[in-house]
């Protein structure tokens, strides 16, 4: 093997021997023998519920996977790309000209800045607070960026983002990071439907997979019918990535076309690739990653309203909560006890952002965070 190319169809072969592998392991074997928590220097443990990560890590089919992709580890992607890329067409119910992979979500992110935003594409409209990554790229590609405040109930606030573009980029993180709030889908459908062609949307839908309420749906059937709409997806969240670093969007030919001359080559590696596509073959991730979150997520919120803190109706693997006084103190006595939490978001500056970890994880943020706020 390491002496030949290595076919789309022998690669797809690979794929299938790890996850035929995995199944003789027990769910999350693999991920729960991992420690998800680090040292800290004086021996303690350090809590991480800072960065919104899925702690029980990869599927045992995605270990698999990768396991068995160290001897094409001296190839280039193409093969494995294609592979991943038909299959995330296929669930998607697209066409592979409609998906460009990224190095994370994050490097979508960033095609979608460079692309459609700066001195001559248009501004960046987005959210405040919002996951400030686009907002970054955008300033960087000489991009004017506005900032639209979220509604009092936490929704994006479609009618004055609307206003504000001309041309351009309108940014819409759904379920939203860091408030874990959902915008109701018949108003994004409408507001969609009715945004000038020359101006881009954007719909991040990193955490797509937690959202459960009747109120939100994922816009990708709306591409269809709509070539300035672009929706972007990541392997960081429930398929427990964040660390090997693969995401896409699907949007119609012509965009992706536009953005595949920002494009860095073979920007996703072998390992990752083989991992993402063995996870959407593993239909047990979503379901136990699901699982696991909410019941973490409904002892946290039970102790945090016991305690009498106000929480953000959370969709997402994360809570935000009023601390009802600034955060920035509290988050530095937290992080003196060990536990890493959210960082500061300046349009909320009473409100914590709090990832969920394990039980235990959060039963240690628990009797930290009672003897901060004592």
């Amino acid at each position: 093997m390491n002496t030949l190319s290595i076919s789309r169809r022998k690669f797809a072969h690979l794929l299938g021997v790890g996850a035929a592998a995995a199944i003789v392991r027990p769910r999350f074997s693999v991920a729960t023998e991992r420690p998800s928590a680090k040292t800290a220097p004086t021996g303690s443990v350090v809590v991480r519920l800072s960065a919104n990560e899925n702690p029980y890590g990869p599927s045992s089919q995605a270990h698999a996977a990768m396991n068995n992709s160290f001897d094409v580890c001296c190839r280039y992607p193409d093969e494995a790309n294609d592979v991943l890329i038909e299959k995330i067409a296929k669930t998607n119910g697209v066409n592979r000209e409609q998906i460009v992979l990224g190095d994370g979500s994050s490097e979508i992110l960033k095609l979608c800045a460079e692309s459609f935003t700066g001195p001559t594409q248009g501004k960046l409209i987005a959210p405040d607070p919002t996951f400030e990554a686009i907002l970054e790229y955008s300033k960087a590609n000489g991009g004017e960026v506005v900032k639209v405040p979220l509604t009092a109930d936490f929704h994006h606030d479609l009618e004055k983002m609307g206003a504000a573009a001309q041309k351009g980029l309108i940014y819409i993180c759904n379920p939203n990071n860091p408030t874990a709030s959902i915008t109701p889908k018949n108003d994004l459908r409408d507001f969609i439907s009715k945004t000038t062609p020359e101006t881009m949307i954007l719909v991040d839908e990193a955490y797509f997979h937690y959202a459960d309420s009747p109120d939100y749906e994922s816009v990708i059937s709306l591409v269809k019918d709509h070539p300035n709409l672009i929706v972007a997806r990541t392997f960081s969240k429930i398929y427990g990535m964040a660390g090997l670093r693969c995401g896409y969007c699907v949007a119609q030919p012509d965009t992706i076309k536009r953005m595949h001359g920002f494009q860095m080559w073979d920007s996703v590696n072998v390992m990752a690739l083989a991992a993402a596509s063995a996870s959407l073959d593993d239909a047990d991730q979503v379901n136990n990653g699901r699982k696991l979150n909410s019941e973490a997520k409904t002892f946290t919120t039970s102790e945090l309203d016991k305690m009498g803190y106000k929480l953000i109706p959370s969709q997402a693997n994360f809570i935000m909560f009023d601390c009802k006084r600034p955060v920035v103190p509290i988050i530095k006595a937290m992080k003196e006890r060990n536990v890493q939490v959210g960082r500061l978001f300046p349009a909320l500056p009473n409100h914590m952002r709090l990832t969920i970890g394990k039980q235990s994880e959060m039963e240690a943020f628990v009797a930290a965070f009672k003897q901060v706020m004592a």
